[in-house]
């Protein structure tokens, strides 16, 4: 019975605090967009004049004849502006952002949890209104959001990054070793990463990040650039454990995405069935031909010079960090050779001011792609690898495109994105209606 009473419990406080109002709450439940012109995310150019319905958290009707406001019903005049669908991050850090190394490590847990709120606002206010974490404890902010404690992007959490002993995700000290059986240090006490030196523990650890609700699991298959221990040519899990990760993710429906940058790495994970390589940069012909091959997804980013700022200069990490970054042309140059499926991420970690500039990062892309091609890999393409967790999907339903029965994140946009991609570096000024979930979290347009 006391079990019984407390779950109660819990699920009353979940509806009160869902039932909080906020003004995103309190608004219509249709919204009338009228003669705005349409990017639908899959690479179309902007259509005629149209009208879109919005009806609760879905896209209901699009057309070019005139729709009649039904009474209670949002209307906004487009003026002919851009209607697109909201941003995607396919790979995001939500608690990772703002707070430095040792203050994840050693520092408050709560001031980390408040600073990673304020983030998530900042970011839906930067027009990402999706986010897949690709590893940190973020299960709680991504229930706060849902439950419309805060506003926020959606989050597809991996719940902790599952590294090996020196492995990258492993933030351990020296003074940690010898790991002693039954004990766990911060960092796995936290959620931020866990340790799995067998098949046993790779098992372990990702049935608990799937039992907390992740939508896809992350392991770390070779070296990175941010842990101290982790020289970036090294591969950590044998075939053996990462097969143990696949096994068990497909278990439960969905899929094993990696981190890796060298071939060796890439190769041996998408030999046991992995489906989503992070990164990639240090990759060569043989790897990327294997991609395209095995039908990988590549999920890759325009690193900034910038994002070594958060190591001190000289140091082991910033090193790798400009190797790292030597290898981001020919990865995208082998990208569009192979016509890899790719995803758009930036992977900002350790520095608030970057992702300040979360929009010039998409933009960069424009170095080898059109506005419309970069744009399309943001939304729509992105959609299809959020798809991918099928039934541990925790938004059911289609995102990154602007179509009927879509879900309803949407972007209004004053300009033409499609010809001039920079509009995406300012959203504060171009960004003039953001809509999550059919709710609006911003609107500028004259009353």
């Amino acid at each position: 019975m006391a079990a019984i009473s407390r779950r109660a419990f819990v699920a009353g406080l979940s509806a009160s605090v869902a039932g909080l109002s906020s003004p995103a709450r309190a608004q219509a439940a249709a919204t009338l967009f009228q003669n705005v012109r349409i990017f639908d995310g899959t690479g179309s150019g902007l259509s005629a004049p149209s009208q879109v319905l919005v009806r609760g958290n879905q896209i209901e009707r699009i057309t070019t004849a005139a729709v009649a406001a039904e009474p209670g019903t949002t209307v906004i005049t487009g003026g002919g502006r851009t209607l697109m669908p909201g941003l995607t991050d396919m790979h995001w850090h939500a608690m990772l952002v703002r707070s430095t190394p040792p203050q994840l490590l050693f520092g408050n847990y709560g001031f980390n949890i408040l600073t990673a709120g304020a983030e998530a606002t900042d970011t839906l206010m930067r027009g990402f209104t999706t986010v897949r974490d690709m590893g940190g404890p973020s299960f709680g902010l991504k229930q706060a959001i849902d439950g419309g404690v805060l506003p926020g992007p959606r989050i597809y959490p991996s719940g902790a990054v599952i590294t090996v002993t020196s492995g990258h995700g492993d933030f351990r000290q020296l003074t940690d070793l010898p790991r002693k059986p039954g004990t766990l240090s911060r960092m796995e006490e936290t959620g931020g990463s866990m340790v799995a030196d067998s098949p046993d523990e790779v098992r372990m650890r990702v049935r608990e990040q799937l039992m907390q609700g992740a939508s896809q699991i992350k392991l770390t298959a070779g070296g990175g650039v941010a842990s101290p221990f982790s020289p970036l040519d090294v591969s950590t899990f044998t075939a053996e454990e990462l097969r143990a990760a696949v096994e068990a993710a497909e278990n439960w429906g969905t899929y094993v995405a990696v981190h890796a940058y060298t071939p060796a790495a890439i190769t041996r994970a998408i030999g046991v069935g992995v489906k989503c390589i992070e990164h990639g940069h240090l990759m060569d012909e043989a790897s990327a031909r294997l991609i395209a091959e095995k039908d990988v997804w590549l999920s890759t980013q325009a690193f900034p010079d910038e994002l070594a700022d958060a190591f001190p200069p000289g140091s082991f990490e910033r090193q790798k960090a400009y190797a790292v970054f030597a290898g981001t042309e020919k990865t995208f140059e082998l990208a569009k050779k192979h016509r890899l499926k790719l995803a758009f991420g930036t992977d900002i970690l350790f520095s608030p001011q970057l992702a300040t500039r979360h929009g010039e990062l998409l933009a960069k892309l424009g170095r080898w792609f059109t506005p419309t091609e970069a744009l399309t890999m943001a939304t729509g393409t992105n959609g299809k690898l959020l798809a991918m967790s099928g039934e541990r999907n925790p938004y059911p339903g289609k995102l990154g495109v602007v179509e009927q029965g879509a879900l309803a994140d949407l972007l209004l946009v004053d300009g033409n994105p499609l010809e001039n991609l920079g509009l995406v570096t300012d959203p504060r000024k171009n960004f003039v209606v953001i809509m999550k979930d059919g709710r609006i979290y911003k609107n500028t347009l004259p009353g």
